[in-house]
């Protein structure tokens, strides 16, 4: 069956990690990588590697009739600019940015709700990797309040992400919410500047009511298969502990080391995600199922 088309917008540290997954897929043609800086190192990889580039920004992916789905890895204010551009252009856009203008959307919990969407927002690498173990304790009893504690290696933070710190702590609160089940949340990202690098780690506390360590256990583990089904670093590092009305596990994410090495989970377990969601898009591209 014929590949779909995409384009990426935006040729940083998430940009290019992710270009290197589409490039794997079966399902997907990687048509564009576009920017703005004509330095970009994202840019100039992509070209190595005989895939056509711009710095026009996104009027090039608008321009190009062949690209039906777009990742935008630029930033959340240059994302909420992009959409209603995308959408008029009638292209499927998948968010990477923290700029919440579509519906939140985790694979392992939510994806099928929301296929139809013009925009499908994957709220932040932080929500991607701790929103899927919030989800598994709200499952099996009430969840008053989460809090995660996102830590990830300094060097794997590009310019993008630290502009966007406000966001990420915004939109990952609230996808522990509305994806997560939980009826609060909070989010805190550390940036570590330690070397060597320390791998993506990310500490998730929870007030809960009427559940029990077995039950809460049970669903846990089985989330956290779910997730290695894309994300294969998804490692639980901290089983649930259950003292009182507390829960407190802790993940680490291990990267596939496509562009960056493999401490940068960070950029993997978004990134992965991004290609699952795009994938399960385009087999409904393919059947006639789907239209922007």
């Amino acid at each position: 069956m014929k590949k779909v088309g995409v384009a990426i917008l935006g040729p940083g540290n998430i940009g290019t990690d992710l270009m290197y997954k589409v490039m794997r897929s079966r399902s997907l043609d990687l048509r564009l990588m576009s920017g703005v800086d004509p330095k970009s190192e994202g840019l100039a990889l992509a070209a190595s590697l005989g895939i056509e580039t711009s710095v026009e920004g996104i009027e090039p992916v608008l321009a190009d009739p062949s690209v039906q789905i777009v990742f935008d890895s630029t930033g959340a204010k240059i994302h909420r600019m992009h959409a209603p551009l995308l959408e008029e252009a009638g292209k499927f856009a998948i968010d990477l940015t923290p700029a919440a203008v579509g519906p939140y959307v985790v694979p392992a919990v939510n994806m099928d709700q929301h296929l139809n969407s013009p925009n499908i927002n994957l709220i932040t690498c932080g929500g991607q990797a701790t929103v899927p173990i919030v989800a598994a304790i709200s499952r099996v009893c009430r969840v008053k309040y989460a809090e995660i504690v996102a830590t990830i290696s300094s060097r794997s933070a590009g310019p993008g992400t630290r502009q966007n710190i406000d966001e990420f702590t915004q939109t990952t609160a609230k996808g522990l919410v509305t994806v997560g089940g939980a009826e609060k949340g909070k989010a805190i990202i550390i940036l570590n500047p330690a070397e060597p690098p320390i791998i993506m780690r990310n500490t998730i506390y929870a007030l809960m009511e009427g559940g029990n360590a077995d039950e809460i256990g049970d669903s846990v583990h089985a989330m956290v298969r779910v997730v290695q089904g894309y994300v294969p670093g998804f490692r639980l590092k901290l089983p649930p502990t259950v003292e009182g009305d507390r829960v407190i596990t802790m993940i680490e994410v291990e990267g596939a080391g496509d562009y960056l090495p493999k401490y940068s989970g960070n950029l993997d377990i978004i990134t992965a995600a991004a290609v699952g969601v795009a994938e399960r898009l385009a087999s409904n591209i393919q059947k006639g199922w789907a239209s922007a």
